[in-house]
């Protein structure tokens, strides 16, 4: 089924994130350093698996909704505000609407992204839209991500 329409069907959806949930293309991860695949699209609700590359991240962005990030394996740095956030397997994240985070692996890592849409809204202008001045990346933490081998966005 493609990631398009990933609704939920019925009043309850159980996945088993066992190997064929979780299977994502280790091609196009070694050659972009990441790549995803959509668990549930169903009106506000997104959830997401992502897997890192070893080296691998994501580079500086935001949305105005919350997200959580859940690490399933392996381990992954977050960089959000000026803190910088080492998590392994088991360990929660979540960042408030509009929080600019970036995120890098050193040894690969796979993680439940879920972000929650306003209602109605269109999720591409979230998507785009730049994060208020005060829920950026400082400068100091925008730096420690391109330390830890970030690349700036294009």
């Amino acid at each position: 089924m493609s990631s398009m329409h990933r609704t939920i069907t019925g009043d309850v959806l159980v996945q088993h994130l066992d190997s064929d949930a979780m299977t994502i293309d280790r091609e196009l991860v070694e050659k972009h350093g990441r790549s995803s695949r959509t668990l549930v699209k169903e009106g506000p609700l997104r959830l997401t698996i992502i897997s890192l590359a070893a080296g691998g991240g994501l580079p500086p962005h935001s949305t105005d909704n919350p997200v959580s990030v859940q690490v399933l394996k392996g381990e992954v740095t977050f960089f959000a505000l000026d803190q910088q956030y080492a998590l392994v397997a088991g360990d929660v994240l979540i960042l408030g609407p509009g929080v600019e985070h970036a995120a890098r692996s050193r040894s690969g890592a796979s993680f439940l992204l879920t972000v929650a849409y306003a209602e109605g809204s269109g999720e591409a202008e979230h998507a785009s839209r730049p994060p208020a001045a005060d829920r950026a990346l400082s400068e100091a933490a925008r730096q420690r991500w391109l330390d830890d081998g970030g690349h700036p966005p294009p």
